[in-house]
């Protein structure tokens, strides 16, 4: 599988810390702002955010994780069963500004989903989306972000790849990975 650099661990430094300078305009002292970050891959991106947040503003925004298993459209249409993950949101968010966070956009089936599962947290007075890539010409809902980190043309056969050092990565990296065998 021939793989192509997106980001690098110093552009994705950069990419972050230029999405949190866009949300620290947006929302100034973050007094009515909430966190979510997207289970699985989208909880290391909010941590990340909220620790870059932290850095810039001295302000601890409340974070929490959302899981949408449940609330996906396909969730009873998979042969093997989708395992949950945790959700872990120790706030109310009613009447709060939540960012809803992921790492790569792509149908927009799981926002789609993360909106649903939100609601059980009580109803926002504003949702706004970042994510690290948005894979444009490739939405079946739509949704498009508020922050986005880099758009980035893709075709079915790619995908795109995080890897974060948390999880086991040498370096946080994004990688463009094409999935078709070219082998013949």
């Amino acid at each position: 599988m021939p793989k192509r650099l997106i980001l690098d661990s110093r552009l994705l430094d950069i990419t972050i810390t230029r999405l949190c300078q866009q949300l620290i305009e947006n929302h100034d002292t973050f007094e009515q702002s909430v966190i979510l970050g997207l289970q699985p891959k989208g909880v290391f991106l909010a941590k990340h955010i909220q620790s870059k947040l932290q850095e810039l503003t001295g302000k601890n925004v409340p974070t929490g994780y959302l899981d949408t298993t449940f609330y996906r459209d396909d969730f009873r249409r998979r042969e093997t069963p989708l395992l949950a993950n945790t959700t872990h949101v120790p706030f109310i968010i009613e009447n709060k500004k939540v960012i809803l966070i992921d790492d790569v956009l792509f149908t927009g089936r799981s926002i789609r989903a993360a909106l649903d599962a939100m609601i059980a947290f009580g109803r926002p007075h504003k949702v706004e989306l970042l994510v690290l890539i948005d894979r444009k010409y490739s939405r079946d809902l739509p949704i498009e972000p508020h922050y986005v980190g880099q758009h980035v043309n893709t075709i079915l056969s790619q995908r795109v790849l995080v890897e974060w050092t948390e999880k086991g990565a040498t370096e946080n990296a994004i990688w463009l990975v094409d999935t078709q065998d070219t082998t013949g």
